[in-house]
């Protein structure tokens, strides 16, 4: 935990086999994270751009595409994984997420098998299998769960979709007979992202409709109460200039979270050393406000939120297919 009061992690997104060899294992050491996550488009840019995976490459020339991207990946995540048992052992996380094939994402019986698959092919209890938060995806959650497999719910926008997870976490555990441990990722800065020049030119604040969002999604979350079952904030590197790098982190702050940002975020959250209390929960009268403000210029809420889900979607289904064409 980065702040035992608070129940807090920090996990690394970013996964790079150079990396893991090194910088990974001293921000351990300083007990600085204690998790990592990847996603399609991490692998994308590691495998593409990284020296340290051609060896490897070059020995699979007989497999599909496919079948390479999931060799070198597993690869990976099973060496994070042993770095990380260690603070598996403790009870002190140690989790490392791989996402399932994005463009399974509609399709629940595929994703809950290929999880399965990669479950058992990477063979380590510190991995968590990341699965879209889709209508097809809350099943294959569930399916997961039922069989003890960890589950990282990712592309959260809305309430609903945290309020379906948690279901098929709870449901998924009461068929295994214990509960597994699972996370749901809140996307926070790219809702900034789409709305802020819009706000800036409206008078609204801008930097806060991720965090509002966050906190309305976090206090639900908190408020079901699933064993085993945490808030993870993900989308937390700043691209405003005018914000400080550890902005989504600081802001962020709540008990029992985790938030997975870019290396470099992490290392400016610690080097900064601000506050270790408790940022959220917001004030919900202070966050309806804001909304209302928002409502108030005619930009729909729910059409910007199905907006990012739609391309966040698209972007890990293109950084995928861009993979498998590469090799």
């Amino acid at each position: 935990m980065y702040i035992e009061d608070l129940k807090f992690s920090l996990w690394a997104d970013f996964i790079e086999r150079d990396y893991l060899d090194k910088e990974f294992k001293e921000l351990i050491d300083k007990k600085i994270i204690n998790g990592a996550t990847s996603n399609p488009a991490i692998f994308k840019n590691a495998i593409l751009s990284s020296p340290a995976y051609k060896e490897q490459l070059a020995s699979l020339d007989a497999l599909s595409p496919k079948e390479k991207y999931e060799a070198v990946a597993i690869y990976d995540i099973r060496k994070a994984a042993d770095i990380l048992k260690p603070l598996y052992d403790k009870g002190d996380d140690g989790y490392v997420s791989i996402e399932v094939d994005p463009f399974l994402c509609d399709d629940a019986q595929a994703s809950a098998a290929e999880g399965k698959r990669l479950f058992k092919a990477i063979n380590r209890e510190n991995v968590m299998i990341k699965v879209p938060a889709t209508e097809a995806g809350y099943e294959a959650m569930q399916a997961l769960t039922s069989v003890g497999i960890p589950v990282n719910a990712t592309l959260i926008f809305k309430k609903s979709q945290a309020i379906y997870c948690a279901q098929a976490f709870e449901k998924g555990s009461e068929i295994y007979g214990k509960s597994v441990p699972t996370v749901i990722s809140i996307f926070v800065s790219r809702i900034d992202r789409a709305l802020d020049i819009l706000l800036k030119e409206n008078g609204i604040e801008t930097g806060l409709t991720g965090i509002y969002n966050t906190s309305v999604i976090y206090e639900e979350i908190q408020s079901m109460n699933v064993e085993g079952c945490r808030a993870l904030f993900a989308s937390t590197g700043v691209k405003d200039d005018s914000l400080p790098p550890y902005y989504y982190i600081e802001k962020l702050l709540a008990y029992n979270s985790v938030n997975t940002a870019p290396v470099d975020t992490i290392k400016a959250f610690h080097a900064h050393n601000g506050s270790k209390k408790a940022a959220l929960p917001i004030d919900k009268k202070i966050i309806n406000r804001h909304f209302t403000q928002i409502e108030d210029t005619g930009v729909k809420m729910d059409e910007v939120l199905q907006k990012q889900i739609d391309d966040g979607l698209e972007a890990f289904k293109k950084a995928f297919q861009e993979i498998l064409e590469a090799l």
